[in-house]
């Protein structure tokens, strides 16, 4: 294989690997988003704003503090 072709391959393979993180955080904003309107109601559009600038490690984080929260707000805290 000639360094074209090595680089064409690491190339797709880096685009591959972004696209499934980016569909990852895709699922995990609407996840985020599907569970808090059905615990708190529609949230506000800032809310909606901060969930989809969220990092991964964020919507995670979310994901499971919404079973115990008992507001909006301590879904958020800390954070």
């Amino acid at each position: 294989m000639n360094i074209a072709e090595r680089l064409g391959k690491e190339g797709e393979a880096r685009g591959e690997a972004r696209g499934k993180a980016e569909g990852r955080t895709e699922h995990a904003v609407e996840t985020v988003l599907r569970l808090l309107t059905r615990r708190f109601g529609e949230p506000a559009e800032a809310v909606v704003l901060r969930v989809r600038a969220a990092s991964l490690v964020e919507l995670d984080r979310w994901t499971e503090r919404v079973l115990d929260a008992r507001t909006l707000d301590d879904v958020f805290a800390s954070d």
